[in-house]
């Protein structure tokens, strides 16, 4: 959700956290500000706003904030609403703070600060965060690093802290649970950030630091410790991937130059895992014990709770392993019956998914092992796990997933085959069948996304409509909801998924000539059903939107608008009839004016509960 920059070091601080911030813009935010130490005066200069980043920008130009310490925010509003005395950072004294997460414990704490005469200029959890550093200062803690350290051993909840003192100029103090932080490492200058891409013009030399741990940094060097005071020693990691990987190339959107990014995408996500000599998957050497799995439980969220549901069709139907999928902000609190014979699949594309940590925490207290699928090396779901397995999408600017939603589908793929073949119940031959598909998916998909004209047009058509309806039968169900949920989400089109066979039992009675309803209709076993349904929709002068295979000479007598997808492996079908799906939503929201990147009210990392 929001964004975190802070540097230190001989360069002028605003430029470096402004371009810092303009990176986390894809995160989602509501408002924006700097605190900046000018070492000459003694003090920091904050200068924050609501709204976008270029009000800042031109606020700073008003009210320049010189120096060569500083950090940065994006603030998703939790507690208090979007306002400029709610943004950060906050002050009290000579401390300033940002924050990413929430502090649970937040109304006993401010309650306790107002008591001992703490004067409170925002309605946010994390000015409580301030004063406490303040008071600990005045008490008798020795330098900011000691006054952090007391500070959080007196809060709960999700947090990555930044923290700078008028009083100790050339120190930033960071600290990290349950929510994204790195340090970036360079030449007398150093850097630290809720997400990699913020520092990647400026570094490539990184640490992740783990939960429970802080850390001190200096223009020299970075001391890194746990909450206690114990040091802790991490390797720095080189980041490979090009800062050009995260700009627009030339296309209006990120969305959409993601949507066409996807077939290079999914051709990674396979590279090296594929042996088609031996009709059988990798997974980057990970060797799980099948002969214990009794039963597999995906937990995920939102769009990664879509792929995981096409995973239960995926594994029980190569592997025939008993598989469950369940939402990661339910799974926990319903106290599920868990085991050692149970493997958690974790599926998160920012890998930062605070839900589905938490899930993960309760999966393991009860003994079962979790094997993590994500895009984010690094990221902190991987690194609570037992397995991970990374997706390579690449950075993935736009809000609204697209590229990791289908990488994921061909991770799970993957991980499916891989199971099956150790099962015994998937042969050689089939394996070797879907093996070759999975190959060939770039090429069709680079057909579907290289033909965005024709869908563009039916964009046009329907984008004065009031509500979709998506339908979809099997592992396309899955998708029918991945459509709903990408057309609300970047055009704020009222729009539902539904299991075709479903629609009789309510969903009929929205159906009249200004409804469009989307039928996912490819060949296979449920195809002849479904046109049934797709006909029930035509009888009430519904308009139909069919994505269907190539080929399907019947389909169009039955439709108003037809979108072939090439064919492939029914269990592959739904990595390329999500591709319509995506390119409807951007048409339709391009069509309306909305902002696709950043939509309103969403953020990309979703790290509160």
């Amino acid at each position: 959700m929001c964004g975190i920059i802070g540097y230190i070091g001989t360069r002028q601080a605003t430029p470096i956290l402004i371009n810092g911030l303009r990176k986390l813009e894809y995160r989602g935010y509501d408002s924006a500000g700097v605190s900046v130490l000018d070492t000459g005066a003694g003090a920091s200069r904050v200068v924050r706003c609501r709204g976008k980043l270029a009000a800042l920008e031109d606020k700073l130009t008003r009210e320049p904030a010189a120096g060569t310490v500083g950090m940065g925010h994006t603030r998703w509003a939790t507690h208090g609403r979007p306002s400029e005395e709610n943004s950060h950072p906050h002050k009290s004294g000579p401390i300033s703070v940002i924050h990413n997460g929430i502090i649970e414990n937040h109304l006993t704490l401010r309650a306790e600060l107002v008591a001992a005469g703490a004067k409170f200029s925002s309605e946010t959890d994390t000015e409580i965060f301030a004063h406490l550093v303040e008071h600990a200062l005045i008490a008798g803690a020795p330098d900011l690093t000691t006054a952090v350290r007391r500070s959080i051993a007196k809060v709960r909840g999700s947090f990555a802290f930044v923290v700078m003192s008028d009083k100790e100029p050339n120190t930033i103090v960071a600290a990290k649970n349950s929510s994204p932080l790195v340090v970036g490492l360079g030449d007398g200058e150093n850097y630290v950030a809720s997400d990699v891409t913020a520092i990647l013009n400026e570094t490539r030399k990184v640490i992740f630091l783990e939960e429970g741990e802080m850390v001190t940094v200096t223009r020299t060097g970075v001391a890194i410790t746990d909450f206690e005071g114990n040091p802790r020693t991490h390797e720095p990691k080189t980041i490979t991937w090009s800062a050009v990987q995260a700009e627009k190339g030339g296309f209006k959107h990120y969305m959409l130059k993601e949507i066409h990014e996807q077939p290079r995408a999914v051709a990674d996500t396979l590279v090296g895992r594929v042996n088609l000599e031996a009709d059988d998957v990798s997974l980057d050497g990970i060797e799980l014990d099948v002969s214990k799995i009794k039963r597999i439980i995906f937990i995920a969220c939102g769009t990664s709770y879509h792929a995981s549901m096409v995973g239960e069709f995926l594994v029980e139907s190569m592997a025939r392993i008993p598989t469950e999928v369940d939402l990661a902000s339910e799974f926990r609190y319903r106290d599920p019956i868990l085991g050692p014979g149970d493997l958690v699949v974790a599926v998160s594309q920012s890998g930062e998914t605070l839900d589905t940590m938490e899930a993960i925490r309760e999966a393991k207290r009860k003994g079962a092992q979790v094997f993590a699928i994500s895009n984010v090396v690094e990221s902190s779901i991987p690194r609570l796990a037992d397995y991970a397995f990374y997706t390579h999408a690449g950075p993935e600017i736009g809000v609204a997933s697209t590229k990791a939603f289908t990488t994921q589908l061909v991770a799970i793929s993957l991980f499916a085959i891989h199971l099956g073949r150790r099962t015994g119940t998937l042969s050689k031959e089939r394996a070797r069948e879907l093996l070759a598909e999975l190959v060939a998916l770039p090429n069709k998909m680079r057909d579907i996304v290289e033909s965005g004209a024709q869908i563009q047009a039916i964009a046009r058509r329907y984008g004065a409509a009031n509500g979709f309806l998506f339908l979809g039968r099997g592992s396309q169900y899955p998708i029918a909801l991945e459509g709903a949920l990408k057309l609300k989400e970047i055009s704020y089109i009222h729009a539902e998924g539904y299991a075709a066979g479903e629609m009789k039992h309510g969903p009929i009675a929205l159906i009249d000539e200004h409804l469009p309803v989307v039928v996912l209709v490819p060949r296979g076993p449920s195809y002849e059903k479904t046109v049934s349904n797709l006909a029930e929709v035509r009888a009430r002068q519904g308009k139909v939107i069919a994505i269907a295979s190539r080929g399907d000479n019947e389909i169009g007598g039955h439709s108003d608008d037809v979108i072939v997808v090439p064919d492939t492996a029914l269990e592959l079908q739904p990595i390329l009839t999500v591709l319509p799906l995506q390119m409807l939503s951007y048409y339709v929201a391009d069509f309306k004016g909305t902002d696709i990147d950043q939509p309103r009210n969403l953020a990309k990392s979703v790290t509160v509960e």
